[in-house]
Order: structure tokens, then sequence, then C-alpha cells
């Protein structure tokens, strides 16, 4: 599918293009500024990136001022995750735009489930149709704390020699 550009009046954008994004910038604020990749390595954020649907948002003079990653088969299913507006560009509605544009994207559409997990935004994420699980006794998962902390780093080490 081709990568998709939308323009708001006062020049912000947010494109689907993966050439346009600064892999720097995501990468700085997931590992130094979010509180669920402290530390990830640049080759991870590279690879998850290359591997999901990402929509860049951009200020007026072509800079990211935001992302999002949608991890999806895009057809029945959509993680959102990755979300994120530089402390520069906040208060502008940015967010709540960005979640429009992601959500209306065409191959989001029809999905029988979209999750995402959030710490402190619900409220955003309500005003997009989100909910508590309904039946959360069907939901497992496997949870690595901080697998990017040096704590980790070093114990895979140790037990690859082995």
């Amino acid at each position: 599918m081709p990568h998709t550009e939308h323009r708001r009046d006062d020049q912000f954008s947010i494109s689907t293009d993966p050439a346009r994004l600064e892999m720097a910038v995501i990468h700085r604020y997931l590992t130094e500024e979010s509180y669920w990749a402290k530390n990830i390595p640049l080759e991870t954020v590279t690879r998850a990136i290359a591997n999901s649907l990402n929509f860049g948002l951009y200020a007026p003079d072509g800079q990211l001022a935001g992302f999002a990653r949608v991890v999806t088969d895009r057809a029945t299913f959509a993680w959102l995750c990755d979300v994120f507006v530089l402390p520069a560009y906040r208060g502008q509605s940015l967010s709540k735009w960005l979640m429009q544009v992601v959500w209306a994207h065409p191959e989001l559409q029809g999905l029988r489930r979209q999750l995402l997990a959030t710490r402190d935004a619900h409220g955003l994420y309500q005003q997009f149709n989100f909910q508590p699980l309904a039946a959360p006794e069907l939901y497992l998962e496997i949870k690595h704390p901080n697998p990017y902390g040096a704590e980790t780093a070093s114990t895979e080490s140790s037990n690859a020699v082995n």
C-alpha cells in the first residue's frame, strides 16, 4: 500500500513513509524518556519499526515531533505501541490528531481486536473507544521487566557462555 500523508492547517503533518522517520530521535526518546523501553538497543528499535506500520508526526519545519507504531497483521489484529509527542510539541492536540489518523488508516479497518497498554494516558485512548479488557481472564502474558537493562544484559551474556 502506498504511504499516506495528512496535513493540518498549522502545517503539522503525519506520514507513514518509513524513509522520513528520524531513527535517532525515536531511539533517544524511547531509551531516555519512555517508561516502557528504557535502554532499548537501537538495533531492536530499527527491527521493530521495519516490521510495523509506523506514523511519523512532523512539525511545520519537517522535524519529527512525535511517533506511533502499530504491530498488525493488517487483517484481524493491531497493537498500538511506542506512542509519543516530544515535550516541545505537547499541548497542541497533536496526540489526539495522531490517534485519529492512526485509527482511520485503511489497513486498520475491520479489525477484530485492537489493543494497547498505558500507564498514564487512559483519558486519551478512551476517546477512541478503548476500554479495560472485557475478559482479562482470557489473556496471558510472558513479561520480562526491563529486558534492556544492564542487569539483564550481563545475565544473558553469562548464560550464553554456559
